[in-house]
């Protein structure tokens, strides 16, 4: 996989499509008939896999093809299993792996995670818009975090953020353009503060994972 993304493969060119032409994407898994859910699902996986692919118009679709509850349904799906996909990755190959791909900026604003092992930490990081979603699934996979309990957490964490897309999508399929505009502007009312301060949020995470480092004394091995 990271040999056709740095190569930029057609078949990578054509996911990026995907995701930057919501009209090509929905026509795309339209046309697999019966087995649309199955193509849409691989595709909410795929976007958090490859992490430079955007994944704001994925969820919308989803919506906009099969309603509110099955496009949580099936984004749900999608969105864990990419995301447990990551954290495996992490797991398995550690930083030599992962560092490479993050900007010395993203590291070192992000690295707090690698001693993470609250249940509370991930679910917040999972549920307030504004964090790289796709990157910390592979740096909680360097973390101390059992399987278990990240893929538990972060499931839910994603839940309310791909339920808001979803239902923005099916208003918007349906025609319902008065609802989903008056939908949007509620939920950016809620969202632009908290996406506004998510700066200061990491920076207190950063100054908690430091104290606790200085008074364990030592570095943590992950927990398999």
């Amino acid at each position: 996989m990271i040999w056709l993304v740095a190569t930029d493969a057609p078949s990578i060119r054509f996911i990026v499509r995907l995701y930057r032409d919501k009209h090509f994407l929905k026509h795309t898994v339209a046309a697999w008939g019966w087995a649309a859910p199955v193509v849409f699902i691989a595709i909410q996986a795929l976007q958090v896999i490859i992490s430079p692919i955007p994944g704001e118009i994925t969820g919308p679709v989803g919506g906009a093809l099969f309603g509110t509850l099955w496009g949580v349904i099936y984004s749900t799906i999608g969105l864990t299993v990419g995301t447990l996909f990551c954290f495996w990755v992490g797991r398995k190959w550690g930083e030599p792996l992962v560092r490479p791909w993050l900007s010395d900026h993203n590291w070192n604003r992000l690295n707090f995670i690698l001693e993470a092992e609250g249940a509370i930490l991930c679910f917040i990081l999972y549920l307030i818009p504004g964090f790289p979603k796709d990157i910390i699934s592979y740096l909680f996979g360097i973390s101390p975090m059992p399987f278990w309990l990240f893929a538990v957490v972060s499931t839910l964490g994603r839940v309310p953020g791909t339920w808001i897309s979803s239902y923005f999508g099916a208003n918007v399929g349906d025609q319902q353009y008065i609802y989903a505009i008056a939908f949007f502007a509620l939920i950016c009312a809620f969202c632009l503060p908290v996406y506004y301060y998510r700066d200061r949020l990491i920076k207190r995470f950063h100054r908690k994972s430091g104290r606790a480092k200085s008074l364990d004394g030592r570095d943590r091995a992950p927990v398999e």
